[in-house]
């Protein structure tokens, strides 16, 4: 019996030595534990928030990504969910789960490693409050000793809420209500059975079970989950098989809700709370309320959008943007294709994707677990480049990478990103408050933001400042000049020859103001520019808030060869929308701390009222009765299709169709869109503001302007009518009136549109209509600068 007895006795020896030297090192450690201030004072670090002036989430900034909850705000089915997935007795033990540790120890012993752990929720708490995550004896000590202190000061509730708010869960969310945002898009109380299985597998290894970057192995953590949900009892079997057959929607995926874009918003309210109060601004909880609105945000993004594409779809397939050596590898090789896409970036609904195979007829894709074949119209855009007689290097082939869109019934198509910019801005024209504002075609591409940013030449859209000028000069709009050609020889320019032209290449003599800005009649406003002088409009345009010194004073602004950002032309144009007053764009509207207290706020001044007068109120009433003509029987007769007798704006191209611009409003909003490329370049013949930006301003206004009556600003007083003598009113300055009656040669006024094809842009110097008159040869007192 002694050879039993005598090992039997020293492993209780070995035991009870054990049990002595822990109870030893616990007596030492216990008073140097730290204190529990950082639990019971929970303070966590929450982002700074941004938020349309309608209450919906823009943007946050910060390392973590948490929204606090309460455990009455926790469903029900993510308590049982985490519980299951984590610490199924947490409400039993003391803090430590003494069968856990046992299996995972008798686990650990059988693998001859330190795999498994057996950290309750209080122990995770322990952990990441207060140590590092590694797997060491002496720090799983620690932890369990920090445990039993949390479970003698803490409820279980107040244990399990810090738990749900301070885990992290991947995609930089803190916390589950954090990770149910980034994740699903929906708050707590809206997840699903599935869902809340989901989010409870991510604590284990949040970038292993990511369901956005791993959605295999995320589905497969999930449905242990829901297995130990009903071994737990929580949910039967019915439950179970409904959960684990439902399509997950994720935020990123394209079966998601639309989020909210609006990054430049966002960008520019950050800026804003940095200068105010300095990296703090990151980790205390600030909130900014922004002058935009959702509906009106998810408007102009869509605009634009749709702009670019419809752009970019007129120009053609470029081919892939790039390709990779598929080898050997066939369908079923995920991880080896996952890996190839790993790089590239979807934007939006433009996913990559990578072929596995292609022919005229059918393009089999890989992206992310899916194998998608795209026929028919699918592949209408890239048929150009699926044919064998294509370039090599552009060619659709195995191994490209290509983007991808979801038609949602019509299946998928191949697409591409586009290679042009674009943006859009709104404001108020009354208070100068931005309704919505897109400074590019995707924020994650550039961050550049082309309305506050980007100055370029506005073309034939900065007119109509040209031509409030000379009303106050003494000009009406039906007074004439002539649309004959123009030459200047560069012994007057001081360079080069300078021979502009019509955007049609076509002269039409004698016209009225009012018909000269409606057909974007370049020698008019030359002409006009001309007696009124360079250096009289370039001190008139500041005015409208523009600099004098990105506008020099040549012939050539009459061109709008200066440069300005579609901010600077939103400021512009409210003064003609709201009658005369000169407002400021802004677009934060408050600012709050994470108390609660108001710690800035705007009290802009207001067209009216406290915002200065910069222009006569008849000058502004004339300027957008000649708006309303260039809307209604001018270069942008696509807005007509809103049905609108109200909106009044200007269309704008310059020289070689680089810049394409439209600028409009109603007296209530002012909006400016603009495409172009970032390095300047040609966007191809017939390129106009009326083909490529007025569409985008249109698709905006219609939703905009929605349930909004037009409205219609009453006359001002000291207007005169007078006969023109083509059967049209027509007003005048009542100081202005001439001794004589005016006529107005026949046949010059109400002249047809023109047709839908040309705009404003300028023609090629050579073009020239066969039956123009003459060249005139002005001298002008000023150098002027070939445009």
């Amino acid at each position: 019996m002694r050879w039993v007895f005598y090992p039997l006795a020293a492993l209780v020896a070995l035991v009870i030595l054990g049990m002595a030297t822990v109870a030893a090192i616990s007596a030492f450690a216990w008073p140097n534990l730290p204190s529990l201030d950082v639990l019971t004072d929970y303070r966590p670090k929450i982002p700074l928030r941004v938020y349309t002036s309608d209450g919906y989430l823009l943007g946050e900034f910060g390392e973590e990504r948490r929204v606090v909850a309460t455990m009455s705000e926790v469903p029900e089915i993510l308590k049982q969910a985490i519980l299951a997935a984590e610490d199924e007795r947490f409400y039993e033990h003391p803090g430590i789960d003494v069968i856990g540790i046992a299996r995972a120890a008798v686990a650990n012993v059988v693998s001859g490693g330190r795999g498994q752990g057996a950290s309750t929720i209080t122990m995770q708490v322990a952990r990441n409050f207060f140590l590092t995550r590694e797997k060491t004896f002496n720090r799983k000590l620690y932890e369990i000793l920090l445990a039993l202190k949390i479970e003698r000061s803490l409820s279980k509730d107040q244990i399990f809420e810090l738990y749900i708010n301070q885990i992290y869960l991947g995609q930089r969310a803190y916390g589950f209500s954090a990770a149910a945002r980034a994740y699903f898009d929906k708050p707590l109380k809206d997840l699903t059975v599935a869902e809340a299985a989901m989010l409870a597998g991510l604590p284990k290894a949040p970038s292993a079970y990511n369901p956005i970057a791993n959605p295999r192995r995320a589905t497969l953590r999930q449905q242990y989950v829901l297995r130990r949900m009903v071994e737990a009892g929580f949910i039967d079997e019915k439950t179970f098989e409904a959960a684990r057959a439902e399509p997950l929607a994720l935020a990123n995926g394209r079966s998601a809700s639309s989020p909210l874009r609006g990054d430049y918003v966002a960008e520019m309210a950050r800026q804003l709370a940095v200068e105010q109060f300095g990296e703090q601004a990151y980790d205390t909880g600030i909130r900014i309320i922004t002058t935009v609105t959702r509906d009106d945000q998810q408007a102009a993004y869509k605009a634009v959008r749709q702009g670019v594409m419809d752009y970019d779809r007129r120009h053609g397939y470029r081919g892939p943007e790039g390709f990779v050596d598929l080898g050997s590898a066939n369908k079923g090789d995920d991880e080896h294709f996952d890996e190839l896409l790993s790089d590239v970036t979807d934007y939006d609904d433009l996913l990559a994707a990578l072929v596995l195979d292609a022919s005229p007829k059918s393009v089999t894709v890989y992206r992310h677990g899916e194998t998608l074949k795209i026929t028919g119209t699918g592949l209408s855009f890239a048929a150009p480049m699926l044919n064998e007689r294509a370039p090599q290097a552009r060619r659709v082939r195995r191994g490209a990478i290509v983007r991808i869109r979801d038609l949602g019934d019509k299946g998928w198509e191949i697409a591409q990103l586009p290679d042009v910019e674009a943006a859009l801005v709104a404001i108020d024209s009354n208070t100068g408050a931005v309704r919505a504002l897109i400074g590019g075609f995707d924020f994650n591409r550039s961050k550049f933001n082309h309305v506050t940013q980007a100055l370029r030449q506005p073309g034939s859209s900065f007119k109509p400042f040209i031509y409030s000028a000379a009303l106050e000069r003494g000009y009406s709009p039906s007074s004439v000049e002539d649309d004959a050609p123009l030459f200047f020889p560069a012994g007057i320019t001081g360079s080069k020859d300078w021979e502009p032209k019509n955007y049609d290449g076509k002269y039409e003599g004698p016209m009225t103001l009012r018909d000269g800005l409606a057909r974007s009649k370049n020698m008019i406003s030359i002409r006009v520019l001309r007696a009124i002088t360079p250096t009289y409009a370039q001190d008139y345009i500041t005015r409208f808030g523009f600099d004098a010194a990105q506008h020099p004073p040549y012939l050539t602004m009459a061109l709008g060869a200066g440069t300005a950002t579609p901010w600077q032309m939103a400021t512009g144009y409210a003064v003609f929308a709201n009658g005369g007053y000169r407002v400021e764009p802004y677009v934060v509207k408050e600012m709050i701390d994470g108390q609660g207290h108001v710690v800035a706020k705007v009290d802009p001044p207001v067209a009216g009222d406290s915002a200065p007068r910069v222009i006569d109120p008849r000058n502004a009433w004339l300027m957008s009765s000649m708006m309303q003509d260039v809307v209604r029987r001018g270069t942008a007769t696509r807005a007509l299709v809103l049905k609108r007798g109200d909106l009044a704006g200007k269309t704008g191209t310059t020289n070689d169709y680089v810049d394409a611009w439209f600028a409009g409003y109603n007296p209530d909003l002012v909006a400016v869109s603009w495409l172009g490329h970032d390095q300047p370049r040609n966007l191809g013949r017939g390129e106009t503001g009326g083909t490529a930006a007025l569409p985008m301003w249109v698709n905006f206004m219609r939703t905009a302007l929605k349930g909004s009556p037009e409205k219609f600003p009453p006359r001002p007083d000291g207007l005169l009518a007078v006969n023109t003598g083509s059967g049209r009113e027509e007003f005048i300055y009542k100081e202005n009136l001439p001794t004589e009656p005016i006529v107005v040669p026949a046949g010059i006024e109400n002249l047809p549109p023109p047709s839908e094809a040309p705009d404003d842009a300028p023609a090629p110097t050579q073009a020239r209509a066969s039956a123009a008159p003459a060249p005139v040869v002005e001298r002008v007192p000023t150098p002027i600068r070939r445009p």
